[in-house]
């Protein structure tokens, strides 16, 4: 088997990615902080930012291709740490490409949809950037360190993620789960706007990439949702009926990083490369309704 390895193997996204391909793949995951055991992954403990100390690992390993999903992915972490976090989200996947173009190897770099304003949506991979927060802007400044030192890595913009957050990290997704089942209030935004798709699904994406792209591609799902509805899509495939959702809006929360109000991706490109998300209903009811369901609920 050819050897891959993923930086960010205890988050969301590096975990869902290890979990879709250890059957294809010897996977190397590195980690940082939170040492995880995930099935037919060896794991590495090593700080990024430290470019000879991951060189080093990188040499020993040999990896056939690497995707790069480790960053502080925080907006708010990140607009008040933005000298701090330059290091592991700019810094260290420029490096990394840089190996992997030493090394003529396939380089995947996980971008986001916030390097957008959300004022033009959808956005297609030839828009012009304009981010209104840190992290964005920490992400436009990879993607052109990467480019420029690389040009034949796969630049990913991801869209919203949701579904198991693995072992060591969390997500938005559980809160909601357990705030309907529990019948907590569960306050969302009525006027954001996303094309969200299951980690499992932004991981075949990324294969696909890895595989067949060179240069930008968008990863987005099929729908353009708010978190309003899609809370109310949550609803109906875990069959509650009382859930105590509530309207907000964006616009009138104040955060310590600016939220675009619409970043929706248009991921035609991707579709035509062979990258098939399903309806979002269907991707939920893959995480939902077998393991989620609540006792006594429809269905």
């Amino acid at each position: 088997m050819k050897k891959l390895l993923v930086t960010g193997a205890s988050g969301f996204l590096g975990w869902n990615t290890c979990c879709e391909a250890y059957t294809r793949w010897e996977i190397f995951g590195t980690v940082f902080t939170h040492p995880v055991n995930i099935k037919g992954v060896k794991i590495v403990q090593t700080d990024l930012t430290r470019f000879r100390e991951f060189k080093k690992v990188f040499k020993e390993i040999r990896p056939d291709a690497v995707i790069h999903t480790a960053a502080l992915s925080s907006p708010d972490y990140c607009q008040q740490n933005k000298a701090g976090t330059r290091k592991i989200n700019v810094d260290a996947p420029v490096n990394i490409a840089g190996l992997c173009a030493d090394t003529h190897i396939p380089f995947v770099f996980t971008s986001s949809d916030l390097v957008f304003d959300g004022l033009n949506a959808p956005y297609r991979e030839d828009d012009p950037v304009c981010p209104v927060n840190v992290y964005g802007e920490q992400k436009v400044r990879a993607e052109e360190g990467i480019m420029k030192r690389y040009p034949g890595a796969a630049v990913c913009r991801m869209p919203l993620m949701f579904g198991d957050p693995g072992p060591a990290a969390s997500s938005f997704f559980q809160a909601m789960v357990n705030a309907l089942r529990d019948g907590h209030e569960l306050r969302l935004f009525e006027d954001e706007y996303r094309t969200p798709v299951s980690g499992k699904t932004a991981a075949q994406g990324l294969f696909i990439a890895l595989e067949k792209i060179k240069g930008l591609i968008h990863l987005g799902g099929v729908e353009r949702i708010s978190r309003y509805n899609f809370g109310l899509l949550m609803m109906g495939v875990l069959g509650i009926r009382d859930a105590r959702l509530i309207r907000c809006r964006q616009k009138d929360i104040t955060t310590a990083a600016p939220r675009p109000p619409d970043i929706s991706l248009e991921s035609s490109k991707a579709y035509s490369s062979g990258f098939k998300p399903l309806p979002l209903k269907n991707q939920l009811e893959e995480l939902l309704a077998r393991r989620y369901r609540p006792k006594g609920t429809l269905g």
